[in-house]
């Protein structure tokens, strides 16, 4: 009883983290005319999509307008709703990782970069869990006393208190990515009912992954190096309909366009965090997560196209 009590205690409060040097963030401005132009790009996608039964509450976007980086604009369609992000949470690791190693506290090696880039070049679900253990000191094994259970809960949360630090909300990343399992104290941090699984909203990841790209977290070499990981090259052979540089919303940009992204697929959702930039200036994150319709491979990009022909005739401005 009391290790559930611990939990749910867990489950309810994140503290936030000891003091680190922080960069200053991106300074969003929310954009009313940018945010009914998303909503209509939803409604025209359920319409257009009414076969494959897709409704509003399977979709949250957010879109944040970078042309002008001193003053970007922001705009979402259930932004700040909660929803299981699969692979996605590996930029938040990414990011959490390059921190700790900024602070000092991970040391870095050639194994810890080898990591890295299978985490988030090929999604790799082992790499990501080595990395999750690595971050946080709190990895799997033998059931623990009540005592020692709750100095790994507090290990393994302390992601989530580094985004708190940051004002990152309505967000929880602690948990591995599985394809099997999980089994041990994965298993028991998961919860009653999976109630401390892995959450994202749209809104917070735009956000970092726009924070990324404008060198607004950690340092700007690192932003560099994060960067380099979720770089996209639409030029080479595609390896399948779920390859980064070809699927997803790479679908339906042009050639010419550069990528950085981080996607995320299971049997129920297929989303995609991506930060682009076009031949015609245009230059935007865009986050859409979809869930109920992860086989349906044409209703994510077909938003992104929507958005981006709305940022291109102005945003709704």
């Amino acid at each position: 009883m009391r290790r559930i009590l611990i939990l749910m205690a867990v489950l309810t409060a994140v503290v936030v983290g000891a003091n680190v040097t922080r960069a200053e963030g991106v300074k969003l401005e929310k954009d009313d005319e940018l945010t009914s132009m998303v909503g209509k790009t939803i409604k025209g996608a359920c319409e257009q999509f009414k076969d494959q039964k897709l409704e509003e509450k399977d979709v949250s976007v957010t879109v944040i307008d970078l042309k002008d980086t001193e003053h970007p604009r922001t705009g979402s369609f259930r932004g700040d709703a909660g929803v299981y992000p699969a692979s996605v949470v590996k930029l938040f690791y990414l990011a959490a990782t390059e921190r700790a190693l900024e602070d000092g506290k991970l040391k870095d090696s050639d194994e810890l970069r080898r990591a890295m880039h299978d985490m988030i070049v090929d999604s790799t679900n082992d790499a990501t869990n080595w990395i999750l253990e690595a971050v946080t000191d709190a990895g799997n094994g033998p059931l623990l006393s009540d005592d020692e259970w709750a100095k790994w809960v507090e290990k393994r949360n302390s992601i989530n208190r580094y985004f708190a630090s940051m004002g990152y909300t309505g967000i929880n990343t602690c948990q591995k990515t599985f394809i099997e399992g999980p089994y041990g104290r994965d298993k028991l941090f998961l919860g009653p009912d999976a109630k401390n699984r892995n959450k994202l909203t749209t809104d917070a990841t735009a956000r970092l992954l726009s924070e990324i790209a404008l060198h607004k977290i950690v340092t700007p070499q690192r932003c560099d190096q994060m960067l380099e990981l979720l770089h996209r090259d639409m030029t080479t052979k595609s390896k399948g309909p779920d390859d980064q540089a070809h699927g997803f919303s790479a679908m339906i940009l042009p050639p010419e366009a550069k990528l950085w992204s981080k996607a995320g697929w299971t049997s129920t959702a297929r989303h995609d965090a991506a930060y682009f930039e076009l031949p015609d200036g245009t230059k935007a994150t865009v986050v859409v997560f979809t869930t109920g319709h992860a086989n349906q491979r044409q209703i994510l990009p077909a938003i992104v196209k929507q958005v981006i022909a709305g940022l291109q005739s102005g945003g709704g401005k």
